[in-house]
């Protein structure tokens, strides 16, 4: 952060701890319940909304100026469909199988409330640079959550991670298998999402008030 001002710092670390887009705003909930089954699919979601609200933010404010307020909502729609629809793109043609696991959850990144939240509240009044800061501190913030809750899901769903074996061969009956472990079948359904996520929300409050209450 040495190359950056103390204010533009805190606009990439304050999304990350103080102001989580999902464990303080409860934004975005719904691709962490609905994608979160594999590390894998978690972090190809994570990439592709920092790549849309980065270059998303930075496009609004630079057109913040020229932008009809009655039509402001839908030429932000116009410029997130644009950048999803690269982004679907690029997933078919490199990432072929992972598409089709992401398949209408990509394009629900139109509608995802962080992007357009951001867009409203900040890129519309303030520079491209500190807009593409904002974009790129909430997509991490919104990345670290989804990541520990695939990684939790992934690992005691399915014993893997990545789709790679690290718990031992279930069907061998090797590793932590051997001492009789089994998946957790339920880890891979969407309740238990929800119970992840706000078990990371009640540690993140938690925190936030202890802080407060020791200042």
């Amino acid at each position: 952060m040495g190359l950056l001002s103390k204010k533009d710092a805190k606009l990439i670390t304050d999304p990350l701890t103080d102001n989580n887009p999902i464990t303080i705003q409860v934004l975005g909930i719904c691709s962490a319940l609905a994608i979160t089954a594999e590390l894998k699919a978690s972090i190809v979601m994570s990439v592709s909304v920092l790549f849309v609200l980065g270059l998303g933010n930075v496009v609004i404010s630079l057109m913040r100026n020229i932008i009809p307020s009655k039509i402001r909502i839908i030429v932000q729609l116009i410029v997130v469909a644009t950048l999803v629809i690269i982004v679907d793109l690029v997933l078919k043609a490199f990432a072929y199988e992972l598409s089709k696991t992401l398949s209408v959850f990509v394009g629900l990144i139109i509608t995802n409330c962080i992007i357009m939240g951001r867009f409203e509240a900040f890129a519309l009044g303030n520079g491209p640079w500190k807009s593409f800061l904002d974009g790129v501190g909430n997509s991490l913030g919104y990345a670290v959550i989804l990541i520990i809750v695939g990684f939790f899901r992934e690992l005691l769903g399915s014993g893997t991670l990545l789709g790679i074996q690290v718990l031992g061969d279930p069907i061998e009956k090797t590793g932590l298998y051997a001492f009789g472990y089994e998946n957790n079948g339920f880890m891979l359904l969407s309740p238990m999402a929800l119970i992840v996520v706000g078990l990371i929300i009640w540690v993140q409050r938690s925190r936030n008030q202890a802080l407060i209450e020791e200042n």
